[in-house]
């Protein structure tokens, strides 16, 4: 045990733990801050928001598994904890460390003295106060444990001092005790009943159209290969969420795309035709499945998750298996059992289904429309994108277009995305190219998203973070498009802009003025060019792509009644 400064008990214990960037807002633990140049490698990435830090350590967490750190002080710790609520949507794990009332300064009206706790409390595994210096390591233990272990997720813990200075400037007893191995997820692999792996497989084996809809619990896990390995192995289809998008490549023949509301009519049709549905780490939400009607209700189930409580929530289940998802399919593998021959009509019907899918869209994937047509847009990307690439995509029509059209080519790409909050793209991938540097890191989003977040850009250009930004930008959230005019009986008054506004932004000299560089793209045959140059350039880059208003991302495919 030895007497230690705070600040650098902190400093080091983020380094032991394997974290190399904080994203902060100050001021937050400014004596913490300073010892991390003292005595670490860690990269401080000064930023725009607090919103905006969270946003970056969730990128930086769902890159490298990594638990992502965002620091704010009191007055701004609100706006961090509503940057959680992406990453508690998407159990990223995130350790957000915020300032907090003074012991004796509670219920004394003190500068900016809020209690925030409570706020947290829906969106954090662990939501914990610290008074007492002395409880700073084994509090900060505790934090990567509950971020990594079980279903991951973010935890809060709150400093005493407006801007944890309490915390920051004592000395304390420092045990020396530090736990790398839950500074990375999965920490532990728990083991799944053999008993209902037999049963799972048996029961795969009797059925004649069975399809996998994995989720994000597979990518967490790091099962994408036992995965592809088992539906191959016993002919099973492949439906992803949008959190898996990556899990199985696009020329797999198995591969129908992904399942849900922001989806592809292949994997709806395909899931809604099945027999058996396998949900393997998807908590089959109301957004994988359709508000619950992909599958249809009836349909037998099995459920492969690692937290208890997922499985058989909403499908009651065949089959529930609790495990870590890659040691579940592994186990599933080893199990020789005989395919049904009917197998083959149910894999010849699936082939079908996506084929007609890419017929019937395969025009607008080569419009040469001008305004450009965002199928267009992201078959461009489609071809271009580099093989090691991490794409990271916004929500509303920029989930849509992406989760249904973009096509995962190469195993080493990543796909990450929103889980709900629009203007998340930006900064996550900001927070993304942190943790993977040597990769290149291109976000889609529209230019509606874009505004949330836009100051990060100054963030990227400052701290020499290059990332390739693609604004499909139809001069509105025209995601509003369609219920608007409902609203109006397709007559569209003059005082509309205020329920749908309208603009004529040139995003391309905005990020000029700011110091990266901008390309405008007007005409669909310099897309291509375009997204070449971005990724020869050494700088951040903002490509503005003119698309057109009129042009509305498909609504989800449908069971006919």
């Amino acid at each position: 045990m030895t007497k230690q400064l705070g600040a650098s008990v902190l400093a080091d214990m983020l380094e032991a733990y394997g974290v190399t960037h904080v994203f902060f807002l100050p001021a937050v633990l400014r004596r913490m801050l300073r010892e991390i140049e003292r005595r670490t490698s860690i990269k401080r990435i000064h930023t725009r928001s607090e919103a905006g830090a969270a946003y970056m350590a969730d990128g930086y967490a769902r890159v490298t598994g990594k638990p992502g750190i965002c620091m704010a002080q009191i007055v701004g710790a609100l706006n961090l904890c509503a940057g959680l609520r992406d990453a508690h949507l998407a159990k990223s794990p995130i350790i957000a460390l915020t300032g907090g009332r003074e012991a004796n300064h509670r219920d004394r009206w003190a500068y900016q003295e809020v209690d925030d706790l409570p706020a947290f409390a829906p969106y954090t595994k662990l939501n914990a106060a610290v008074d007492d210096p002395e409880r700073l390591p084994d509090m900060l233990r505790q934090a990567f444990r509950a971020a990594t272990t079980g279903c991951p997720g973010p935890v809060h813990l709150q400093l005493s001092g407006n801007s944890g200075q309490v915390i920051d400037n004592s000395e304390i007893n420092f045990d020396g005790v530090v736990e790398p191995q839950f500074g990375q997820v999965p920490p532990d692999r728990p083991q799944p009943d053999p008993d209902q792996i037999r049963k799972a497989v048996d029961r795969i084996a009797l059925a004649e159209r069975p399809v996998i809809v994995a989720g994000a619990g597979t990518k967490m896990s790091g099962a994408y290969d036992a995965l592809n390995k088992l539906a191959d192995s016993m002919k099973i289809p492949v439906a992803t969420s949008l959190a898996a998008k990556d899990a199985i490549l696009e020329d797999n023949e198995l591969s129908v795309g992904v399942v849900g509301t922001y989806s592809r009519r292949s994997a709806n049709q395909v899931v809604a035709s099945a027999d058996l549905v396998i949900f393997v780490g998807t908590r089959a939400g109301g957004m994988t499945t359709h508000f619950w009607t992909m599958p249809p209700k009836g349909t037998a189930t099995i459920q492969i998750d690692i937290d208890p409580s997922v499985n058989g929530r909403n499908y009651p289940n065949d089959v529930s298996i609790v495990g870590d998802a890659r040691v579940c399919l592994e186990k599933m593998s080893e199990i020789n059992v005989p395919v049904p021959s009917s197998r083959g009509r149910w894999l010849e019907e699936v082939r079908n289904i996506c084929s007609r899918y890419k017929e019937d869209y395969s025009d607008v994937y080569h419009s040469g429309a001008v305004p450009i047509r965002p199928e267009r847009i992201v078959n461009e990307l489609s071809e271009a994108m580099p093989e090691n690439a991490i794409v990271v995509v916004d929500t509303g029509h920029s989930g849509m277009w992406m989760g249904g059209m973009f096509e995962m080519r190469r195993k080493s790409q990543t796909y990450i995305r929103s889980s709900g909050h629009l203007g998340w793209a930006f900064p996550a991938a900001i927070g993304a190219k942190c943790g993977a540097p040597e990769r290149p890191v291109v976000c889609f989003t529209g230019d509606l998203g874009f505004w949330y977040h836009m100051a990060e850009l100054e963030t990227a250009v400052r701290c020499n973070v290059k990332t390739i930004t693609v604004i499909n930008n139809n001069n509105s959230g025209n995601q509003a498009l369609r219920t608007t005019k409902k609203l109006y009986d397709d007559e569209l008054t003059a005082r509309v802009d205020e329920m749908f506004p309208r603009s004529k932004d040139n995003f391309a000299k905005i990020a000029e003025d700011m110091g990266a560089i901008g390309l405008r793209v007007e005409d669909p045959d310099e897309i291509k060019a375009a997204f070449k140059r971005a990724l020869k350039e050494k700088q951040p880059v903002v490509i503005d792509i003119v698309s057109d208003i009129e042009v509305v991302a498909p609504l989800a495919w449908e069971k006919p009644e």
